[in-house]
């Protein structure tokens, strides 16, 4: 899929799971917490198509992902897709194709979304609120450009960048105490597994079962019938796919907050206020 709606996905995603856990565990959030967990799981969506680079030079071409940030991202991006090709040629097998770039390889992998989980997961417990501050900016400048593609991509990567610093001073100031949000690692790593989910029920699919081989195939990419397959920005992922998400995130915000809010325009709660 795209990256609107590898992003899309990411927040709908955390939003119904976040409702879920409300509903039915009475594991309730803040708004702040349920906001920045969407804004990092939607961020997070975007992360396994960090191994498809562009022109580094020229601030041209790549994957949504690779171009938040202009240059510095696109740097990134060029950096993990040779990783991500030398892990494919390290551990290819003898029916594996030879190939010549790394997108939809290592990144597009169960212990890829398990290593940046639990990377997200230290990197916070260790350093604390600040570590958390810098994950929000990483994450929510991602998230921006792939929620608001359009404008992002008309806005340029310095708005984005300013953008995503501004949410993350702004989180900052609200954030408790300094600890180090565990959750966080998991919305990173939930992301990632939603982006597999999509390229799954597109026609090239994924290596969703790397490291395990399967005949003398290390690599074998894994995706649903070709009859049922989602072509890659056609009518079914942008118009129906996105509206489903979109429907979906709007209906969990509204299940967790609209009840309260409703309650406090209530006679018998302004009653209660009354001296």
């Amino acid at each position: 899929m795209m990256g609107p709606s590898h992003a899309l996905s990411g927040a709908a995603a955390w939003l119904a799971g976040s409702w879920a856990l409300d509903a039915f565990a009475g594991y309730s959030q803040s708004p702040l917490a349920v906001a920045v967990g969407a804004t990092v799981c939607a961020g997070g969506a975007l992360l396994p198509d960090l191994d498809l680079s562009g022109k580094v030079t020229r601030n041209q071409g790549g994957a949504t992902v690779a171009r938040t940030f202009g240059v510095f991202s696109l740097f990134v991006a060029e950096v993990i897709e040779k990783i991500s090709l030398g892990v494919y040629t390290a551990t290819r097998l003898s029916r594996d194709p030879r190939r010549t770039n790394g997108h939809r390889t290592f990144t597009h992998t169960l212990p890829f979304a398990a290593l940046v989980g639990w990377g997200t997961t230290s990197l916070a417990a260790h350093y604390g609120k600040w570590a958390v501050v810098g994950i929000i900016f990483f994450t929510a400048g991602l998230a921006l450009r792939g929620l608001f593609d359009e404008w992002a991509e008309r806005a340029g990567w310095l708005i984005v960048t300013i953008c995503s610093a501004v949410i993350a001073w702004f989180t900052a100031g609200l954030l408790p105490g300094d600890r180090g949000y565990p959750l966080l690692g998991f919305a990173v790593g939930f992301g990632c597994f939603v982006h597999l989910l999509g390229d799954i029920i597109t026609h090239a699919g994924v290596p969703i079962l790397w490291p395990i081989p399967t005949g003398r195939r290390m690599w074998r990419m894994v995706g649903v019938p070709n009859g049922l397959a989602v072509r890659v920005g056609g009518k079914m992922e942008t118009i129906v796919l996105r509206a489903a998400f979109t429907v979906i995130a709007l209906l969990a915000i509204a299940a967790m907050f609209a009840p309260g809010l409703l309650h406090r325009f209530e006679p018998d709660a302004w009653a209660d206020r009354v001296p």
